[in-house]
């Protein structure tokens, strides 16, 4: 049986097996078991962005609003991976196409972008008070809500 843990459950369970070995404290701090062990370079970094309700990890293709994780299609998760890792940058319907479906546009139209977004703002919407954090630019494409600020 497997069992997929964040990365705060994985630090946990890093050290409390590391101070059981060791004999001591499991609340020793994890730093520096973790440096005696497992050289820092192999301590790999989520991509991981953050904005008042809305927390995503590209690495372990998580979304969650409100503390409620959001259940999204591949689709919908890179096409939103593609808004949010370009907050400030419209990206047109031919850049989605290229990147996502790594197609051209003849054969996806741009019904089909429309289509998923919607779907995909439709999930993201969980309260009313939810902010939109996908905003359309007429006639071109897509681009992540700018007046949403990103920690």
């Amino acid at each position: 049986m497997f069992a997929l843990l964040d990365i705060s459950q994985q630090q946990e369970l890093m050290q409390y097996v590391l101070a059981q070995k060791q004999g001591g404290n499991p609340d020793t701090s994890l730093r520096s078991i973790s440096s005696q062990v497992i050289p820092t370079t192999s301590i790999v970094k989520l991509t991981e962005i953050q904005a008042e309700n809305l927390y995503f990890c590209l690495e372990n293709r998580l979304v969650y609003i409100c503390e409620t994780e959001i259940m999204l299609t591949v689709k919908e998760f890179d096409i939103f991976a593609l808004l949010i890792m370009n907050p400030r940058r419209v990206l047109t319907y031919e850049m989605i196409i290229d990147l996502v479906w790594h197609e051209n546009l003849d054969y996806y139209s741009h019904r089909a972008i429309n289509n998923h977004v919607s779907n995909l703002r439709h999930k993201l919407k969980v309260t009313p008070e939810t902010p939109d954090y996908i905003r359309s630019v007429h006639s071109i494409g897509y681009k992540f809500n700018p007046n949403i600020e990103l920690l």
